[in-house]
């Protein structure tokens, strides 16, 4: 029996209401192994996919391998300068030909010895001279499409998706002055398996109205009902909220004030103020006067994600001769936030598993959580099972019928 009935499809209309008067999705959708098979392919197979920063693979030769959904996908920097992504997979017999990371002048097969180039050309296959019709030309590693964002990578497992970087300009917008391409990343915490469903990970990244409330104390400074939220267009990319300061230079750590050099070009209201952003199925972004920081979820399964959380430093704030010392003390304010996170998370995905878990209702500060369902839906919508000519729910239409809740 399946999950994917037009019950369920039907059910997803009252989550893309306006945030007053919209319900949650079905717990089944966080927590259903047959609903997450459906997600790799109507969601990361569709969607532009972050692998990470192009300082990954700063040098020629560099490259850094990152599993997602099942797939292995090569990041490397070629001699040419270009960055690309390349599948690994061996095209004699399937052997991966690259694992974890470092640099190299080509890849080879050690099954074979098949060997491709850094731009996935095949460049040497010995003994196939008597393999009728054999062209290495048209046996190359798959290349897979690139876009450079904000100094952020990503791909597609799509031959054609439409651009990325036009539906995040209001994104541009409001990252302009942390100058994110020339920042410098540093990795604070990484987990192959933590256990919820992916868009729980989403949906806390950019929950402000658990802040005053889950980390009362060190988050005083920046108070839940300061929270905006940036208008979201069916055809956006991103969804994004700011959050203000009850004082300029608010930092995430005990003291609550930044303990490290502020960007050196963001305004009197940027530093007054912390953005958060999802770029949907891959990507969160922060930013506070005195760092970014982006999480990078990879599934695993229904109930657990693979997770990297970083920083992002503008280069100035590295010539700060105690910056090691304040990034400890920051570091250690944020790790108490994210143990916090964890903790809540973790308990969110056990509840959505029980028979009695609920459709709730959005408090206004949850505008972010109605508008990541309408991001949602849409790509439920247009790849449902059978449901090919199925209009797509937005929150106009959702207001206007008059559909009973459906758990």
């Amino acid at each position: 029996m399946t999950v994917l009935t037009p019950q369920l499809l039907e059910s997803f209309a009252d989550s893309v209401r306006p945030t007053a008067q919209a319900v949650t999705l079905p717990p089944s959708v966080y927590t259903d192994a047959e609903f997450f098979a459906f997600e790799k392919d109507a969601v990361f197979g569709q969607e532009w996919l972050c692998l990470g920063r192009a300082s990954d693979v700063a040098n020629p030769g560099d490259f850094v391998n990152v599993d997602i959904i099942g797939e292995r996908l090569t990041m490397v920097h070629g001699q040419d300068g270009r960055i690309r992504v390349l599948s690994p997979v061996c095209q004699h017999r399937g052997m991966l030909v690259s694992e974890g990371s470092g640099n190299c002048r080509a890849f080879k097969c050690a099954y074979h010895h098949w060997t491709y180039g850094l731009d996935g050309r095949l460049v040497g296959a010995r003994e196939m001279g008597r393999t009728e019709g054999f062209d290495r030309s048209r046996h190359g590693l798959p290349s897979l499409p690139v876009e450079l964002w904000q100094g952020f990578v990503f791909t597609s497992l799509r031959a054609d998706p439409l651009p990325l970087a036009p539906r995040l300009a209001k994104l541009d917008a409001l990252l302009a002055n942390f100058e994110l391409e020339r920042c410098v990343a540093r990795n604070s915490f990484s987990s192959p398996s933590m256990p919820w469903n992916w868009k729980v990970m989403f949906e806390n990244f950019n929950d402000g109205y658990h802040a005053s409330r889950l980390h009362a104390g060190v988050h005083d400074f920046c108070p839940s009902d300061r929270s905006e939220f940036l208008p979201y267009d069916d055809d956006d990319a991103a969804i994004a909220r700011t959050n203000g300061f009850l004082h300029p230079d608010g930092g995430f750590n005990a003291l609550q004030r930044a303990l490290l050099p502020v960007f050196p070009g963001i305004t009197e209201e940027e530093r007054s103020r912390a953005a958060f952003a999802l770029v949907p199925p891959t990507l969160c972004i922060g930013v506070a006067p005195d760092q970014a920081f982006y999480f990078l979820i990879r599934p695993v399964d229904a109930g657990h994600i693979a997770v990297d959380v970083n920083y992002l430093f503008h280069p100035d704030a590295l010539r700060d001769r105690l910056f090691e010392e304040k990034y400890e003390l920051s570091n250690a304010g944020v790790n108490g936030i994210v143990a916090q996170d964890v903790e809540a998370t973790t308990g969110v995905q056990q509840g959505l598993t029980s028979r009695f878990a609920p459709r709730g209702r959005y408090s206004y500060l949850e505008e972010a959580q109605a508008q990541f369902n309408r991001w949602l839906v849409r790509r439920y919508t247009a790849h449902w099972p059978g449901a090919d000519r199925a209009p797509v729910p937005t929150a106009a239409s959702a207001a206007a019928n008059k559909i009973e809740v459906a758990a």
